[in-house]
């Protein structure tokens, strides 16, 4: 046991005490914030203005299509629609003209069949979208009023309806759609980073015992300790480093959560009533502050439990799968051929949690979320929307039952695999191996 701990900690400390550790830990949070927004201004990037003149030979049009930051209608007299085509190609200050046939006897299918949109440069499927969508609503509402339905009447039968949810569960919580939202934002994140961690951290116990089988190190090495007690040192020393970085993470996330819903509050005390501008300027902030009292209204302690305990048991279960290939095979190379045993069970997690967001409760996120090989990633996604305390402890125990199971076989397989050279492994050879 005590040689565990020591191969633990100089595991640990190796890692915690580079520059690149460092660096990672304290940033990565600012780097995924960046990353976001970089891909936010790409989007905004490639969004246009597009100016369209609009020819309204029915004259039903006029007044009803109204102009967007990204779609801007100039409506043009009739009487300059072949002037205007002819002069189109080349106008590099115009867009496109939509030409509105007149309407015989409100027959709107004629409309449809004779409408035409002439352009002078490729526009985005979105804008054509954005043209359908806006002349059907004019058409829509007109034949509503045909109907003999006022304006009021109409703009009342457009209302959307809010439903209030009271969670009887959750000390008769509302359950608003944002709450919803962060919810679901929350369990995709915790799940993702699970999932990517597991690989990440698993890939490099692989690495590590195979270039110190590579460099016949191991062979110095398990002279003074037993070769179980040098793969569970590896896997615990990894396991430490990335707790720490998530530890570091969570208490980022929860001060910058407890900084934004104070601060904005006080910020918001402060503005005079009247002062409009200044409160719309912080409508954003405003949002991500929602969010944040969203976040905090959870049931913090929970969670971070339950993703810290799923995690590392999840990650010491594949880790053991990791570290038993690296010690069966001789090169990188060979690593691929087993590397699928750990890689599907865990994407098949991820992907069968993506239907969670639907019915947290359901029989699939609850398999999921109880059988050994899926659940690291399934229960943190099923966390966040509440799970029964009987399943969470269920399949923990499960989970730690596989573990153990998983950490005897993968010790078998490494007290062998570590010191074979040149055989190439095969599953009949690794069975001889857990059977010895």
């Amino acid at each position: 046991m005590n040689n565990i701990y020591l191969i633990t900690k100089r595991e640990f400390f190796t890692q915690v005490k580079k520059k690149s550790f460092i660096l990672l830990t304290l940033l990565a949070p600012l780097m995924i914030i960046g990353f976001g927004a970089v891909i936010g201004l790409m989007f905004k990037a490639n969004e246009s203005h597009n100016i369209i003149e609009v020819v309204d030979n029915s004259g039903l049009f006029q007044g009803q299509l109204k102009s967007n930051d990204k779609l801007e209608y100039v409506f043009v007299p009739v009487a300059d629609e072949n002037s205007k085509i002819k002069n189109l190609k080349g106008n590099e200050s115009l867009d496109g003209i939509l030409i509105l046939p007149q309407i015989a006897g409100q027959n709107f299918d004629d409309l449809e069949k004779n409408t035409r949109l002439v352009v002078n440069t490729k526009i985005g499927l979105d804008t054509k979208q954005r043209i359908i969508s806006d002349i059907s609503n004019v058409i829509r509402k007109e034949k509503i009023k045909q109907l003999g339905i006022a304006e009021s009447q109409l703009n009342n039968l457009d209302r959307n309806f809010e439903l209030k949810t009271i969670n009887v569960s959750e000390d008769n919580k509302e359950d608003s759609d944002l709450a919803f939202g962060v919810k679901t934002g929350l369990s995709l994140g915790l799940m993702y980073v699970t999932f990517m961690f597991i690989i990440i951290y698993g890939v490099r116990v692989m690495r590590s015992v195979l270039e110190e089988k590579n460099n016949r190190v191991v062979e110095i090495i398990i002279s003074s300790v037993k070769p179980f007690e040098l793969m569970m040192g590896k896997i615990l020393g990894v396991t430490m480093v990335a707790l720490t970085q998530f530890i570091v993470w969570i208490s980022m996330s929860v001060i910058g959560a407890l900084i934004l819903n104070t601060g904005f509050s006080s910020v918001q005390k402060n503005i005079p009533g009247g002062d409009e501008g200044i409160l719309n300027k912080l409508d954003i902030l405003q949002i991500f502050t929602q969010i944040s009292h969203s976040l905090l209204d959870l049931n913090f302690p929970l969670i971070i439990f339950v993703f810290i305990v799923f995690f590392l048991l999840g990650y010491i279960f594949y880790s053991s799968i990791y570290a038993a290939i690296g010690s069966a095979v001789d090169n990188e190379t060979e690593t691929q051929q087993f590397t699928l045993f750990a890689i599907l069970p865990l994407t098949l997690g991820m992907y069968g949690s993506f239907s969670l967001m639907n019915n947290p409760d359901g029989p699939l996120g609850f398999w999921l979320s109880i059988i050994p090989f899926t659940s690291p990633v399934a229960m943190i996604a099923r966390i966040p929307y509440g799970v029964p305390a009987w399943e969470i402890a269920l399949s923990i125990f499960l989970l730690l039952a596989t573990t153990i199971f998983m950490i005897f076989l993968a010790g078998k397989i490494y007290r062998v695999g570590i010191l074979m050279y040149g055989n190439k492994a095969t599953m009949k050879e690794i069975w001889k191996w857990i059977r010895s």
